[in-house]
């Protein structure tokens, strides 16, 4: 059963850096399976809000690194998200869980040096309601 938790929480964190993941549908999976919908609330969110500390640690510290192959953002998805945090603030990390974007803001704030717990709260805050809707989705299937 842990390694459910495990999973899950590294399918999360996979999904918000590097690599194309997507968590929810491992999740709904799970809650279809018979885990305990919070403790999947909480390890997903937990592991998509720590994936999102690695954005935000490539955006403070490595943007010299911005050319190499390995890279996870595109040009194109950091101009985006560079836009939306001009305009917006800080404030749009809670739409860190989009889709399209949504990881870009996370280290587009690393690149505008918000402080870290600022960062923390809201893209925490952002995480787990995307969670919460997928949990509440999944139950109505």
């Amino acid at each position: 059963m842990t390694e459910a938790y495990l999973g899950l929480f590294a399918s999360a964190f996979i999904a918000a850096t590097l690599l194309p993941a997507y968590s929810e549908i491992l999740l709904a999976t799970l809650v279809h399976n018979g885990h305990e919908p919070l403790a999947l609330w909480a390890w997903a969110t937990a592991g998509n809000t720590l994936g999102s500390v690695l954005n935000w640690l490539l955006g403070r510290y490595l943007l010299h690194f911005s050319d190499r192959k390995w890279f996870p953002f595109k040009e194109k998805n950091i101009a985006l998200a560079q836009r939306w945090f001009q305009r917006y603030g800080r404030w749009t990390l809670l739409l860190s869980w989009l889709p399209l974007g949504g990881d870009a803001l996370t280290f587009i704030a690393g690149m505008m040096k918000i402080p870290f717990w600022q960062f923390l709260g809201l893209t925490a805050i952002g995480k787990g309601t995307r969670y919460a809707m997928v949990l509440g989705l999944a139950g109505m299937f």
